[in-house]
């Protein structure tokens, strides 16, 4: 196939195409800071939205379209691609533009990770020609650890998720007044439906349940086979790795024993290695389906050594790969306020769990400081608030932290226990 050819073709067409109709969302790419500008999330969250976000910016700035060089490597046609053949990209656009000096093109390369060698020819460019490139990817480690070494240092990275419950209202053309009795009505039903229908933007778009549910499911398979059994070269069959995920997903909010199910796939018959599922664990928190949080503790060898607690991407994906026969609102309130919280994080920032004798949710920590402890519950009543509370006090005393909270569904108040405020938030209104 003639590589040059097709990668003229794209740039064409897509030059026809912008600028593009889309929603806004909350994170918003800086244009002209002489950096690489890096996007990673999970599959469908939005990356290539927000580069489509940033050329239309760079059109209404009066950019001319000629000078918008965009190719999306998720395509079939470029599955043999080497690294060598990069080089056609360069001499395509040469082509098409001979009088466009390359340093002024803004160069935009989505999902670029699924062609090996290319962090060298994005060095390469950057360094000799171009200081205005744009790339996204689906895996943690392919902008981080590979990413690092390879560029030493010089990308802006962003990290896109899912949209958020405020993104969410905005996609659905939802507006309230919180401060209004109706308003707080309608965020909380809105809530409701985002527990359900989740935030990846093409999902909340989507009218009928049965094709959400649908296009969740081929999300799934998509991260199973192409970024987890193929970029990882999982040679055990794809049933294994399913059940694996699965039982993972279906310990949401606890912290889950690697032994246990591998004890349990043992019990099957199926021969796998312990080592084998915790490599599929962090393959599935390179591709993001997954979250990791640990347990705290003071001694990083017991905190490493306890087992960790995982949470989904998306709670909507998580329902329609497991199908569950009932609706757990407080599972799902949990993974929505660890995934609020993961947002806020800085470059130095954690979020664990607390378990000793009693239990805290989430232990913020901002730096070297326990930052905030928090619960989370769907109702907070007479049957758990004591547990919640103990739990917040349990944590205080070990971490010195004293700001505390309760995030629930719909309540709203302040508490105090010995000598400790506690505030409890209603989750729309965080």
């Amino acid at each position: 196939m003639d590589l040059k050819n097709t990668f003229q073709s794209i740039i064409a067409l897509h030059q026809q195409e912008i600028p593009l109709n889309l929603l806004e969302r909350a994170t918003q790419l800086p244009l002209d800071e002489g950096r690489i500008v890096t996007v990673t999330g999970i599959r469908r969250c939005g990356k290539s939205s927000l580069l489509g976000l940033a050329i239309n910016r760079l059109l209404k700035n009066g950019v001319p379209r000629e000078r918008i060089l965009y190719v999306g490597f998720d395509d079939e046609r470029f599955l043999s691609m080497s690294p060598d053949n990069f080089d056609e990209l360069l001499q395509a656009y040469r082509e098409m533009y001979p009088h466009t000096a390359i340093k002024d093109v803004y160069m935009f390369f989505d999902e670029i990770q699924l062609v090996k060698g290319w962090e060298l020819f994005v060095l390469r460019v950057y360094k000799n020609y171009c200081k205005h490139i744009f790339i996204t990817g689906s895996t943690a480690k392919m902008l981080s650890e590979e990413m690092a070494s390879a560029l030493r240092g010089w990308p802006d990275e962003y990290r896109e998720y899912p949209l958020s419950f405020s993104e969410y209202l905005r996609f659905k053309n939802i507006k309230a007044n919180r401060y209004t009795e109706e308003g707080k009505a309608v965020l909380a039903s809105a809530f409701r439906t985002y527990c359900e229908e989740g935030g990846f933007p093409e999902v909340a778009l989507t009218t009928t349940k049965s094709d959400k549910i649908k296009i969740l499911q081929s999300y799934f398979n998509t991260m199973l086979f192409r970024d987890m059994m193929e970029h990882y070269n999982i040679g055990t069959p794809s049933f294994v790795v399913r059940y694996f995920l699965k039982r993972v997903m279906n310990n949401l909010t606890k912290p889950t024993s690697v032994n246990n199910i591998y004890n349990d796939l043992k019990s099957q018959g199926l021969k796998v290695s312990k080592d084998s599922l915790y490599l599929w664990l962090d393959y599935a928190c390179n591709i993001f389906m997954l979250r990791k949080v640990e347990k705290y503790d003071k001694s990083i060898v017991k905190q490493r050594s306890a087992s960790a607690k995982y949470y989904v991407a998306d709670i909507a994906l998580h329902n329609a790969v497991l199908l569950p026969e009932s609706e757990d609102s407080g599972k799902a309130l949990e993974n929505i306020v660890y995934l609020n919280l993961e947002r806020s994080l800085g470059e130095e920032d954690r979020v664990f769990y607390y378990n000793d004798s009693k239990e805290c949710d989430f232990v913020v920590q901002r730096g070297e400081r326990v930052a905030e402890l928090i619960q989370v519950c769907w109702v907070l009543n007479e049957e758990n608030i004591e547990r919640e509370i103990g739990g917040l006090l349990a944590a205080s005393t070990f971490t010195g932290c004293t700001k505390c909270s309760i995030i629930t569904f719909n309540q709203q108040q302040s508490l105090e226990r010995n000598g400790l405020h506690i505030d409890v938030k209603a989750i729309w209104n965080v």
